[in-house]
């Protein structure tokens, strides 16, 4: 059942109505009345089978003023990398200590960086890591030599999207306190990116709908053409 805060917020725009995502932001922003700094949501449905392995979008961007989360970053790996991390600001630094600290329970890290020879390790966990999207993936730069540059875009904001079940993006760009210029910006550099990443096999119309909402608020449908 909703809140009469939720309820009251419907009645300042048209919920049916897709607006331009300038007016569309100032919507979200008008309805996010919580007494937290909410964090801004854009939820995207593509015209996309994602069963099909030529259809899957998926991939990394960083955005210009982050999200405005504070990331704890895991870097699993040994020796000179496992130094490189750690002078490079990594949260947590370790090898197969830190593997079986999991195994037993340990979860308190946002994203989780390996090196390529490490991965054989992390492989005894991936059926923890998995489900819980954190899993290390040279797609999203998550396995790779060059941790250095791995903790600074996701400390500096990388975000990844990937299809769910239904064919949908579900990506969280920044906070009701950027406003709405930064948020903006942030939308436009997300959007860049999945329509770039549009795979061949797609057909038909590729972005079916575009929704922001904060946490709290009603979603406000985005007026969005390619």
């Amino acid at each position: 059942m909703k809140g009469k805060r939720y309820l009251k917020s419907l009645e300042s725009f048209n919920k049916a109505e897709a607006f331009e995502v300038g007016t569309a932001m100032e919507n979200v922003l008008a309805t996010s009345t919580a007494k937290f700094d909410e964090s801004v949501e854009l939820h995207v449905r593509l015209g996309v089978d994602g069963r099909n392995a030529d259809q899957q979008v998926r991939g990394v961007v960083v955005l210009p003023h982050g999200t405005g989360k504070s990331v704890r970053v895991l870097v699993i790996a040994r020796g000179d990398k496992a130094d490189e991390a750690t002078k490079a600001g990594a949260d947590y630094v370790g090898a197969e200590e830190i593997v079986a600290k999991i195994n037993g329970g340990w979860l308190d890290f946002d994203v989780c960086i390996t090196t390529p020879d490490m991965m054989g390790v992390v492989g005894r966990i991936a059926k923890i890591l998995g489900p819980k999207g954190l899993m290390p993936n040279p797609k999203s730069g998550t396995v790779t030599m060059d941790v250095t540059k791995a903790i600074s875009d996701v400390k500096a904001g990388k975000v990844e999207y990937r299809l769910d079940k239904g064919n949908i993006i579900h990506v969280i760009i920044g906070k009701k306190s950027f406003g709405k210029e930064k948020l903006v910006e942030n939308f436009n550099t997300v959007m860049d990116a999945i329509v770039k990443a549009k795979p061949a096999a797609a057909k038909g119309q590729y972005i079916k709908s575009v929704t922001l909402a904060s946490s709290m608020g009603p979603g406000v449908k985005v007026s969005y053409n390619i």
